[in-house]
């Protein structure tokens, strides 16, 4: 049976406002405003640390020696440890709060670039980036953060900024620390850059620390009551979470295999790390089957429930989104070159151009998420139009003009960030005290489907991995019939904020709560 909500929040599902009005609002002179900023900030840092290898790949592998089945390691490395580091991160800021929480990995931040910066071995680089991994975690922290200071005919917009301007840190990576790293001269400059990256991170997480509150004043924080695993609220989710967790541990497995198949490790140790990767799946099928008992044995009270499907529909929904977007600007500068043969340089920039859009992009899809009447039905439109232009792109060849080729790729990868800004506007209302585990979920998947799209990759060619891309998203558009609209309030009332419906702070969310 689908819940009715209340007549106060039921008469948000309709209003819109414009643009400009949310533009105007992200500005203004006010606490939320500061904590935006200051988090979006925060979340830049740290994917400047994050990506503070790939700048240098080429130094560090000529000064170490390395093969290109090393540096693909070291890549790979990168993202290994993300996936199951966003699931645990989540749960922490839902348990103890998002500013202590982006505080500590912040700070921590200082380990691994320090411990790159002074590394005299492949080993040693391998540790650094493995521990690299946690700090690209830090994006689901934000989501938690924005949402307790916005209302939600404003967080697509806000969440939008903060995605869209903090993941600009990739690119600044790749552009200040070669910089910085020539300031400095000789051969250990490509150091000295790094450990700065780190210094400058662990310096603003003390700032953080003392310039930010996880709520607005007289706003109470609202916790999780488990941190180990997502408490969902029918036996039915029960089982879907644990189908759920498979494919991330599957990545786990997926990236020892890409590092065995370029021979830097033996099949001894790869089948050490599938053993690894199968007991830490194990330990999380157990902390979902432990926490959720109460699930599995009892029935929720309607007000307590919140609809599962959301859950995953978002999740696939970041795969194709994000996940794509990770693949594509993985291997858009290689096939550039090939095609066209392009030099490595202009290549890199025409390929560039995807990221930098995250700027606008990201922004605008949680934007319109707030200004349009339906949520669910705008997130449709992108992932619809997003496979369009994946599948338009499968058709790409020299044959194509280099003008028209590249007007396709940047108009897929507006739909591409769009779909990432309209996620993450309803990812913080499907259940409050638990968005920073959801938010943990989606953003893991999209990681995977960073993974799988590029291990499609070793086996076909460009154009069908685009094909790929373009079916999978397909398959979110129709998925998005299962989406359950946003209607209740995603953070407490503001003061002052006397247009803003009232609604109780355990409320599910979202209607339809079964």
């Amino acid at each position: 049976m689908i819940a009715m909500p209340p007549a106060s929040v039921a008469s948000t599902a309709s209003l819109t406002v414009t643009p400009r009005e949310l533009v105007a609002r992200m500005f203004r002179r006010d606490a939320s405003t500061r904590v935006l900023h200051l988090t979006w900030f925060a979340f830049f840092l740290t994917f400047v640390a994050w990506f503070n290898f790939a700048p240098f790949a080429s130094t560090i592998g000529d000064q170490f020696g390395l093969s290109k089945g090393q540096l693909v390691t070291l890549g790979l490395c990168n993202l290994a440890l993300t996936v199951p580091a966003r699931l645990i991160v989540g749960g922490l800021l839902d348990r103890f709060g998002p500013r202590r929480t982006f505080s500590a990995i912040l700070v921590y931040a200082l380990v691994p670039c320090v411990l790159s910066a002074t590394a005299q071995s492949f080993s040693m680089l391998v540790l650094s980036r493995l521990l690299m991994g946690i700090v690209g975690a830090g994006f689901v922290v934000g989501i938690r953060m924005v949402s307790e200071w916005f209302k939600p005919s404003e967080l697509g917009t806000a969440e939008g900024i903060y995605g869209g301007w903090g993941n600009f840190g990739a690119a600044a990576a790749a552009l200040v620390l070669p910089v910085l790293a020539e300031i400095v001269g000789g051969p250990d400059g490509w150091r000295w850059a790094t450990a700065l990256a780190g210094v400058v991170a662990a310096a603003y997480g003390m700032v953080y620390l003392r310039r930010v509150d996880d709520t607005p004043d007289g706003v109470a924080y609202v916790r999780a009551r488990k941190a180990s695993a997502l408490e969902v609220t029918s036996r039915g989710a029960v089982w879907g979470l644990i189908a759920m967790s498979v494919p991330l541990g599957l990545a786990l497995v997926d990236i020892a295999w890409r590092i065995f198949h370029v021979d830097v490790i033996s099949s001894v140790v790869f089948g050490i790390a599938v053993a690894v990767s199968a007991v830490l799946l194990g330990l999380q099928i157990a902390a979902v089957w432990k926490v959720n008992v109460r699930a599995r044995t009892s029935t929720y009270p309607e007000s307590e429930q919140y609809p599962f499907r959301s859950v995953a529909v978002l999740s696939f929904a970041y795969m194709c989104t994000f996940g794509s977007e990770l693949a594509v600007v993985s291997f858009l500068p290689e096939f550039f070159e090939s095609t066209w043969g392009l030099s490595t340089a202009v290549a890199g920039a025409a390929a560039a151009a995807f990221a930098v859009l995250n700027l606008v992009s990201r922004p605008a899809g949680g934007m319109f998420s707030d200004a349009l009447s339906s949520r669910r039905r705008w997130l449709a439109l992108l992932l619809g139009g997003l496979a369009v232009g994946y599948l338009v792109l499968s058709q790409l060849s020299s044959g194509w003009p280099l003008g028209v080729a590249l007007a396709a790729v940047l108009a897929t990868s507006v739909f591409a960030q769009a779909g990432n800004g309209a996620v993450y506007a309803i990812v913080p209302q499907v259940r409050k005290q638990v968005s920073g585990q959801i938010a943990g979920m989606c953003g893991a998947y999209g990681n995977v489907g960073g993974i799988v799209f590029l291990t499609a990759l070793v086996f076909v060619s460009p154009q069908a991995v685009f094909a790929i891309m373009g079916l999978t998203s397909l398959l979110a558009f129709l998925a998005c019939r299962w989406l359950v609209e946003p209607t209740t309030v995603a953070a407490p009332l503001h003061l002052g904020d006397a247009a803003r419906p009232v609604a109780d702070i355990s409320s599910p969310g979202l209607v339809g709560a079964r």
